[in-house]
């Protein structure tokens, strides 16, 4: 993948959650490739699927982290890892997420707080440590990955449709506080 060369994060420093397979993979490899230098929030921080070699390749810096974001203690772990060392957090890009297809009258409980913890949880603590940062260094940016399935109602999806519905409004929620 090549980015236009109208697209440039030179210099920044951004956070990628899920970034070992799909989605995640992608967005990291596309912020490298325009100049910024990547953290990697990875369920498992020894499994990043050759990505930091991939990133580093391309003459960027690649922080491999363990962050599984539905635990707490791991997510704070990687963000004092990213202030210790980038010093500073200037984009992230919300991808972690989880989807364990389940009729509605088949969805356990287990299956519905690992995919609340995962898809809302893990994203509203993730923008709001970024966000403090990048409140005091007056600059940011912080997109979440909502889906279709936010705005559509999918069967067996009953779980993920909601988490992704919850992610679009956060994200205006977060809008109407830090936008200015």
């Amino acid at each position: 993948m090549k980015n236009s060369d109208e697209v440039s994060v030179k210099g920044k420093i951004a956070l990628v959650t899920g970034a070992a397979r799909g989605l995640g993979r992608a967005c990291a490899l596309a912020l490298a490739e325009a100049g910024a230098d990547i953290a990697l929030g990875l369920r498992d921080a020894d499994a990043d699927n050759g990505l930091v070699k991939e990133i580093e390749a391309l003459g960027r810096k690649a922080l491999p982290l363990q962050m599984d974001v539905s635990k707490m203690e791991e997510v704070y772990a990687a963000f004092d890892k990213i202030k210790q060392y980038y010093k500073r957090l200037d984009i992230v890009v919300n991808n972690a997420g989880v989807a364990p297809e389940n009729l509605v009258e088949n969805v356990t409980e287990k299956d519905f707080d690992y995919t609340l913890a995962v898809n809302l949880k893990g994203t509203f603590f993730i923008s709001q440590l970024a966000g403090a940062l990048m409140i005091k260094q007056q600059y940011g940016r912080i997109i979440n990955l909502s889906s279709q399935a936010g705005f559509v109602a999918l069967p067996g999806e009953a779980v993920y449709c909601m988490t992704k519905a919850g992610i679009a409004h956060l994200t205006k929620c977060f809008a109407a506080e830090w936008g200015r």
